[in-house]
């Protein structure tokens, strides 16, 4: 079992842990740093979704830097248990926690959200789907942030803000077209 830490915020190098499955690959910290430079040190009043949490790295540095809400969505049970136990030892009470399909979960969600996580398992190459999948479910001024094992096209009616690569993971961020940011 390793771990990660959390890189900001109230809970700042809190760890949490991550179990050792195939395919369980936590935001790195450095990549972690860059996305929350970009999008500013706090998330107060910000309603969030972790699409697919995994180890809860993103939605647990989310809540940590003042998210009002984060929903948290995984449908592995042991990571599930998991993210329920830094929940509480952290005394998250901003996180909601979820075991479900990410993708029939998002597709039956009615909630809007101004920031959405997506780091599916690359395995399963399930970025195509996700993406038109979250996009419903975007506030006014929101941003999608995703992960992948390769350079991602934004969708229709959205552009890539800002984005990177560190080693075989690329990473961008988000924005409609008609969303001015700063």
């Amino acid at each position: 079992m390793g771990e990660v830490r959390i890189i900001g915020g109230r809970w700042k190098r809190s760890k949490l842990p991550v179990p050792d499955l195939p395919g369980l690959r936590p935001t790195s910290d450095r990549v972690r740093e860059t996305l929350f430079n970009w999008l500013g040190q706090t998330l107060d009043g910000w309603r969030v979704l972790d699409a697919f949490a995994g180890s809860g790295a993103l939605g647990f540095e989310a809540a940590s830097r003042g998210a009002d809400a984060v929903v948290m969505i995984e449908r592995e049970a042991a990571l599930v248990d998991g993210l329920r136990a830094s929940q509480k030892r952290l005394q998250a009470s901003a996180i909601t926690i979820h075991r479900a399909n990410a993708l029939n979960w998002m597709t039956a969600c009615a909630d809007r959200f101004d920031l959405i996580f997506l780091d599916p398992p690359f395995a399963d190459n399930l970025f195509d789907r996700a993406l038109p999948a979250a996009t419903p479910l975007l506030a006014e001024g929101g941003l999608i942030y995703v992960e992948s094992p390769h350079d991602i096209s934004a969708p229709a009616g959205f552009t890539a803000w800002r984005q990177g690569r560190a080693g075989a993971v690329h990473y961008q961020l988000l924005r409609r077209e008609d969303n001015p940011v700063p």
